[in-house]
């Protein structure tokens, strides 16, 4: 029931008071104030009509009747004719307010009155009543007898609540634009991109800021960190790698020298591997870039290698926001595992408003649904699960395309292929 967002709740707590503050105000003062005056002033005025009205039955005849009725006319600011017309028995506007009370209190105070008409003449009031001479018209001010319409007030009170409440919401807006630059700093950052931000606003606002960098801060130097010591550790293990390769290539060429020389690959692949591990969080600059054209460097890279590598019909003229070297090199572990553990693997791509996914399936044995979760964790090989007929690796390439997903902001998600009855990888990221 409630608004899901932050400027739509504090509008609501905003908006609730004031509203039923003029509510409350306004039913009060118009029921309370409005009805017991107009009630007041109808009851003196129809002392002066019933003596009027007395005057009139007691004369003798008709013209007499009418003679004192004139002489009393101007002195109580009436109108008087005799005999006169029978008004409407009740003669009001529905939003007439205080009209309700003055017909209320003069039929209830003056014997005799068979109607009130409160339309007919702008801001006058004639009554009917009944005389031994005739229909006794009378008619006065109706300011005499109600007080004003509170129409003005009503008025006052919304222009003053609509201007209240701008003012209120650019205070309001003011107040929260530091909330929102930090959130979409923060979801920049998840996103792997660094956007500029100075805490601002209240003092609970600020500490929130500052300790959002701070955090950011520590992020970015465990992230720089770890690289450099990776880096360092492959940097100094080529060198033994690069003597010891030297000194084997200078060897009498035998079986065990062969089988040493293969080591030694595998150890510097594993080294490269690493590597990319190490630097899958800072490879290269968020950019507007065609997923498809990444979809179709990596099959022709792949395809170029001797891989079977098919494609599903890619969207084409999309644009999103990403890490092109990065994505490729994500998805291009996705593509070598599937051709690692099956014999071919089929690329997709969708493309959403908010996201974009790119899917890679295979006929391999597939991953159980129990251990996903597990491949996807840093040099986890999962041999009883996958055929190694294909060569081997060192458990990083589902983990390097899930930490490269994560800094888009999105997920590598395992499943069964329907089509092909493999493994079913999507990388899905934030567009």
């Amino acid at each position: 029931m409630l608004p899901r967002g932050l400027y739509g709740r504090a509008a609501l707590i905003l908006l609730v008071p004031i509203v039923t503050i003029q509510l409350v105000v306004s039913i009060v003062f118009i029921q309370r104030h409005f009805e017991d005056v107009t009630r007041q002033m109808s009851r003196n005025l129809v002392l002066e009509l019933a003596f009027l009205r007395d005057t009139v039955e007691n004369a003798p005849d008709l013209v007499t009747a009418r003679a004192a009725a004139a002489r009393l006319a101007g002195p109580l600011a009436m109108q008087v004719v005799l005999p006169g017309q029978t008004q409407p028995h009740e003669a009001r506007h529905a939003v007439d307010l205080s009209g309700r009370v003055v017909v209320t209190t003069l039929r209830d105070g003056l014997a005799g009155v068979s109607g009130i008409d409160l339309i007919s003449h702008n801001r006058e009031v004639r009554l009917s009543i009944e005389t031994g001479k005739g229909v006794l018209e009378v008619a006065f001010d109706r300011r005499r007898v109600s007080a004003s319409n509170p129409h003005q007030l009503l008025v006052l009170m919304v222009v003053t609540g609509i201007l209240m409440t701008l003012i209120a919401y650019l205070f309001l807006r003011n107040q929260l634009r530091p909330i929102t630059r930090m959130a979409d700093a923060a979801e920049a950052f998840g996103k792997g991109r660094t956007l500029p931000y100075k805490p601002a606003g209240a003092t609970e606002v600020r500490a929130a800021g500052r300790a959002f960098l701070d955090m950011r801060a520590r992020i970015e130097r465990q992230i720089e960190q770890r690289t450099m010591m990776l880096s360092g550790v492959s940097h100094d293990l080529r060198t033994p790698l690069t003597r010891l390769k030297l000194e084997l290539s200078m060897a009498d060429d035998s079986p065990e020298t062969r089988a040493m020389l293969r080591d030694l690959d595998d150890m510097e692949r594993m080294i490269d591997t690493f590597l990319d591990f190490a630097r899958s969080e800072a490879l290269d600059d968020p950019e507007r870039c065609d997923p498809a054209q990444i979809v179709a460097r990596v099959a022709a890279r792949t395809r170029e290698q001797g891989g079977d590598v098919r494609l599903d019909p890619l969207p084409q003229g999309t644009r999103a926001m990403l890490r092109p070297q990065a994505v490729e090199r994500a998805l291009q572990n996705l593509v070598n595992n599937a051709l690692r553990h099956g014999t071919m693997a089929v690329l997709g791509l969708e493309v959403s408003e908010r996201r974009v996914v790119f899917r890679v399936e295979d006929d391999g044995p597939g991953i159980p649904e129990a251990r996903r979760d597990e491949a996807m964790q840093p040099f986890q090989r999962l041999d009883a699960a996958r055929n190694q007929d294909k060569g081997t690796g060192v458990g990083l390439g589902l983990a390097i395309a899930s930490d490269i997903a994560r800094g888009h902001g999105g997920a590598l998600r395992l499943g069964q292929s329907a089509a092909h009855g493999g493994l079913l990888a999507e990388l899905s990221l934030a567009r």
